[in-house]
């Protein structure tokens, strides 16, 4: 059972006040000084690159892959996230400080952007700080009907960014295709019309085009208003079956997208948001590769292509 009230016994207290000083210790931001060097990023792992392996198999690998915090996933990606209902949230948060890691982000486009208030008291309580959905809205619009339909949508998140302030958590909205928020327009919009909200962007260069100039551009204009960045590319895709080494061209470093200016624009932009490695298999629900060293290796591989790029 998940504990629900506020009103934790000691124990609970102290195991759930270890995760969020852990997140807070991690999530210090570099501002200025990522702008003077080289890309440092804050690498957080998403539990649905392992499919729906156990939450206590992933952990260990979290630090593996040069991450300090795990992105939890429900079905159909990842099962993880229901598994911590399963766990109970003492127990998970013991997890978490047995293995030196934060949870640092929930994703929860099961929930969608009007359902998350009693996600975001779980998160406050678990140290988390960042939940990851979708926009509400018509998709595919243009100018004047494309501002007004954003205003919309955030006007109907009042109540929601209220509960976000009280916890601490952004509600960071994922350019997906087909959505209210999937062009570079709806990107900057949301930007301008929630500037000073709890809400941001979480960044998928895969739903958008695969042009470096691009990308770079919309980085340096949406700035910190980024909460994560997805180093996700298109290669083939994601829904249809495909051999093995075509479907991992969504990774960094395999398919022809080159990060080298997204990087370059996130240090000029002093990010101090999280860097998820990522990709989506196909099905949904399988990891990327069948054990979880496999999938390990992967994500090392893609950081050391992204860390390949500084200097």
């Amino acid at each position: 059972m998940i504990a629900n009230s506020p009103d934790l016994n000691r124990r609970q207290f102290n195991s759930l006040a270890a995760a969020t000083a852990a997140s807070l210790t991690i999530r210090q931001p570099r501002g200025a000084r990522a702008a003077e060097t080289d890309f440092e990023p804050n690498y957080l792992l998403a539990s649905s690159m392992y499919g729906y392996l156990y939450v206590g198999e992933i952990l260990p690998e979290v630090r593996k892959t040069g991450a300090a915090a795990i992105d939890l996933w429900p079905k159909v990606h990842g099962n993880q996230r229901e598994q911590l209902d399963d766990l109970g949230e003492e127990t998970f948060a013991r997890m978490l400080e047995e293995h030196e890691i934060a949870l640092g982000c929930i994703t929860q486009y099961k929930l969608g952007p009007f359902r998350l208030q009693d996600e975001m008291r779980l998160a406050q309580r678990l140290g988390c700080q960042t939940i990851v959905t979708g926009a509400v809205g018509p998709a595919n619009l243009e100018g004047a009907e494309l501002k007004s339909a954003v205003g919309t949508f955030i006007d109907s998140m009042r109540p929601h960014l209220a509960v976000a302030g009280e916890t601490g958590v952004t509600i960071a909205i994922e350019n997906h295709g087909n959505s209210l928020i999937a062009s570079p327009d709806s990107m900057k919009w949301l930007a301008e019309l929630a500037e000073g909200t709890q809400l941001g962007i979480a960044f998928a260069p895969y739903h958008l085009p695969q042009d470096e100039a691009l990308l770079e551009s919309l980085i340096g204009e949406l700035g910190n208003f980024i909460r994560i960045f997805y180093a996700w590319q298109y290669g083939k895709g994601c829904h249809q079956r495909l051999p093995k080494e075509e479907e991992l061209l969504q990774m960094p470093g395999r398919g022809s997208l080159d990060f080298a200016p997204l990087l370059r624009a996130l240090v000029e932009i002093g990010y101090d948001g999280w860097t998820e490695i990522f990709m989506h298999p196909f099905p949904r629900g399988i990891p990327i590769l069948e054990t979880a060293a496999e999938v390990t290796a992967e994500i090392n591989r893609a950081r050391e292509y992204l860390e390949s790029l500084n200097g």
